[in-house]
């Protein structure tokens, strides 16, 4: 009977040592979970969300600085790009110009040339 008596007691004692544990998770569950709340109403508080919205309209107002600036920026280059499409396409017109004229030279050339072989050759 006395195995009987020690096994209840371990049996007791096991029984007994996971309500301690219990108690102690469930306690510091408690805790934990008081200490997030606290935190989350910190966190939700008027005063914090009041400095979020002054945060995010500051940032607005860089963002929108930043977008005039860069507009700007993008039409300076964009004149300076067409300003140097125009010096681009005058200098290609010029040169398509005096390309097409010394084509116009050489195709006269070349059929003089062709002209007098032909009749060099046939002999008229």
């Amino acid at each position: 009977m006395s195995e009987n008596n020690e096994s209840l007691e371990n049996k007791k004692s096991i029984s007994d040592s996971a309500k301690e544990k219990t108690t102690e998770f469930v306690n510091d569950a408690k805790e934990a979970l008081g200490d997030i709340k606290e935190k989350l109403d910190e966190t939700l508080s008027e005063e914090n969300i009041e400095n979020l919205k002054n945060k995010a309209s500051e940032y607005s107002e860089i963002a929108k600085e930043k977008a005039g600036e860069f507009a700007h920026e993008a039409k300076e280059t964009f004149e300076d790009l067409k300003e140097n499409a125009s010096e681009i396409a005058g200098e290609a017109a010029e040169h398509l110009a005096d390309f097409a004229e010394e084509a116009k030279e050489d195709i006269k050339e070349a059929s003089g040339k062709a002209k007098n072989f032909f009749q060099r050759l046939f002999g008229k």
